[in-house]
């Protein structure tokens, strides 16, 4: 039923019943507004409706509520943001950068996996890729209750009161047979004329612009004083569900149009095709649209319209198989290369960097771009002075593409690949089978100071207030040499420091000392081996238990782990048997550094075997499907293999179950599987 300021007029029987009937009023004409574009009232009506539900809650504080409009203004300046753990991971997409790669990563791919023939059909959602920010916001019975951004997937940052100040986000959904709990995550943007607002205010008040508005969006949002937040329009649209109870959705488009209904915003140019050949056309459609929409998009998004198909083709890595974002091709502009300089990597690899008269691309101003390596700089026989063409990659980091050779006057000049590091001078190495030249100096300044940021960085040892300008004193005071010295820092080493009190430096050192009783897999990813992120360090921990365990493995007890390459395992084998590094690791156990051993189920009834499981499960969850079997030793992987011992189906199984029969592999029911448990 549409509400109007008409019906105000109506008597109401006590307080509390008016500003319940102003609350809906307000965010329904917000709605009108801000994501409908269609108002139908005056700005002056809508403020004497606010100025009413203020007046009304001034008087009667104890009917404020969370949801009210009113409280859409901001508070003031809170601490640090606390960290969200997301229940289910934000996972990122795959990126396809043209027609073909949309149907051979996604169609050709969905098919295989399903076992479809490829003439068969298959409906997928498509969505414009926001350039903003991407966010989690959970309703608890209609209720919004707590925002968070994406930040690794895993955690995420707590921004619920700046969400709040979002005038085109319903703080309380509206409509029928709302759950009781539900995720949604979306995108939070700015568009292009509040973007230009925003910057021509900073630059008269002397203050440095936002490079683009997603930078401008996630600073925005990323305000401690979330009255500044309420002063910036951000927006907001929604493009999936996270957890949902109380509820059902059977597809992507079935999601969207009935979030749509409670109130979240949908953008408007989401379209359900009935094949990969719909999903290219609305690529391009969407890529001529691209600079005449009010905001910033990138690509557009293709999902497998069907959740219960998302779900039989589950994901990879850190990204589903049922979706992919569809890049557009990055924008270019011509400029000069002034210089060619030397960067000097973590990992010691040697990169070269243009040095750029600079130049507005996408309304980003590039003064350096990547020259990836020498090998292609030799290709592109790139030299200083040259006129090249400079481009965004994926819109973001700058990259030379081509040389305009024709506009060449004879001045410039070639750079050589370096025969030193040009940071301390020792010998520079190019690793057989690797186009990246590094240097090998143990004591490299840049090494270093990169290396004892990744160590002591909060997915790793976590050392509370070892930030960059410490390292910076660290390394100019030559107080460390490599991360061990790090323990041996006494506090009269502190007290060198500038600006270094007596309190700040006790804090240094407790937090050195707390870090000492670390986590296996944090310690694993600490030290920098390549290849080993956070996701492959925690398999490691699980797969050897102890930190002697993983010394003494070998290249092939290494590529059994899941989810690890023998690119990867040989990685990792050459770093722990590296003579050096083995004297830093055991340097940093002499001094106290005790990665915790990880408890390793060994000879349980499921020791060594692979299992997959596919179809809905009504005895157990995936996740708990998965800790019963690796509390007996075993390995839950995601596809078929002849490396697959058992295949667990359940209702509905589909393409698994049938490769699973082509290979033999044997296919038991969840009572089956409990049986193997021995569990009643």
């Amino acid at each position: 039923m549409q509400l109007s300021l008409l019906e105000n007029s109506t008597p109401t029987l006590n307080v509390e019943n008016r500003m319940k009937e102003l609350r809906t009023l307000l965010e329904y004409h917000n709605r009108r507004y801000y994501q409908l574009d269609a108002p139908e009232i005056t700005d002056a009506e809508y403020d004497d409706l606010f100025r009413e539900l203020s007046a009304l809650e001034e008087r009667y504080p104890e009917l404020l509520t969370a949801d009210s409009p009113t409280q859409r203004i901001g508070g003031a300046p809170g601490g640090r943001f606390r960290t969200v753990t997301h229940q289910l991971p934000m996972l990122s997409l795959e990126n396809a950068t043209n027609d073909e790669e949309i149907r051979a990563k996604l169609d050709q791919r969905v098919k295989k996996e399903l076992g479809l023939a490829e003439s068969a059909p298959v409906a997928y959602m498509c969505e414009p890729k926001m350039d903003g920010l991407a966010v989690e916001l959970l309703y608890e019975q209609g209720v919004l209750t707590v925002a968070s951004t994406r930040g690794d997937g895993i955690t995420g940052e707590d921004v619920t009161q700046n969400i709040r100040t979002l005038r085109g986000l319903p703080l309380r959904l509206s409509g029928d047979d709302i759950p009781a709990l539900l995720e949604v995550r979306g995108e939070v943007y700015l568009s292009l004329a509040a973007f230009q607002k925003i910057n021509a205010d900073k630059e008269e008040n002397g203050e440095p612009p936002f490079a683009n508005p997603r930078n401008a969006a996630a600073g925005s949002l990323r305000q401690l004083d979330s009255r500044v937040t309420a002063r910036r329009p951000l927006s907001f649209f929604c493009y999936a569900p996270g957890r949902v109870q109380g509820a059902e959705f059977s597809s992507q488009q079935d999601f969207l149009n009935r979030v749509a209904a409670w109130g979240v915003p949908v953008n408007p140019l989401t379209r359900l095709v009935e094949s990969v050949d719909g999903a290219v056309a609305y690529y391009h459609e969407m890529q001529q649209q691209r600079e005449l929409l009010p905001y910033e998009i990138d690509g557009t998004v293709v999902k497998v319209d069907s959740f219960l198909l998302q779900r039989e083709l589950g994901e990879k890595s850190r990204s589903p198989l049922w979706a992919i974002a569809c890049k557009f091709p990055p924008r270019q502009a011509e400029t000069q290369l002034e210089d060619i300089l030397l960067s000097v990597g973590r990992t010691g690899v040697i990169t070269p960097v243009a040095q750029l008269r600079p130049v507005v691309i996408s309304g980003v101003t590039v003064s350096r771009a990547t020259l990836h390596n020498w090998d292609e700089l030799a290709a592109k026989d790139i030299r200083i002075g040259d006129t090249v063409v400079v481009e965004r990659a994926g819109d973001v980091i700058p990259a030379v593409v081509r040389v305009i050779a024709e506009r060449r006057s004879g001045s410039e000049r070639s750079v050589l690949p370096p025969q030193v590091c040009p940071e301390c001078g020792s010998p520079v190495v190019r690793i057989e089978g690797e186009v990246a030249l590094r240097c090998m100096g143990i004591s490299c300044p840049s090494q270093l100071r990169e290396s004892i940021k990744h160590f002591a960085s909060r997915g790793a040892m976590d050392i509370e207030g070892l930030g960059d300008k410490v390292v910076e004193q660290l390394l100019s005071l030559g107080l460390v040499h490599t991360v061990a010295d790090l323990y041996r820092l006494t506090k009269d080493d502190f007290m060198r420091f500038e600006r270094m009190g007596d309190k700040l430096a006790s804090n240094l050192l407790g937090a050195l000392e707390v870090s000492k009783a670390c986590e296996l897999a944090r310690f694993i990813f600490a030290l920098g081996i390549r290849h080993v992120g956070e996701r492959t360090a925690k398999a490691l921990a699980q797969a050897f238990g102890s930190l002697d365990h993983l010394e003494k493995a070998t290249v092939e007890e290494l590529v059994s782990v899941r989810d690890i390459g023998a690119t990867v395992a040989q990685s990792i084998f050459t770093f722990l048997n590296n003579q050096d590094n083995r004297t830093v690791i055991s340097q940093l156990r002499e001094l106290g550094v005790n990665p915790a051993a990880v408890a390793k189920t060994v000879g349980g009834r499921l020791n060594g075997k692979n299992f997959v499981f596919t179809g809905s499960l009504t005895r157990f969850s995936r996740d708990g499907a998965r800790k019963l079997v690796e509390d007996q030793g075993g390995n839950v992987v995601g596809s078929v293999s002849r490396k697959t011992d058992y295949v667990v189906a359940g209702d509905d199984a589909g393409s698994k179950l049938i490769k699973a029969r082509e290979l033999g592999i044997n296919i038991i029911s969840e009572e089956d599987f409990l049986d193997l448990l021995g569990t009643p």
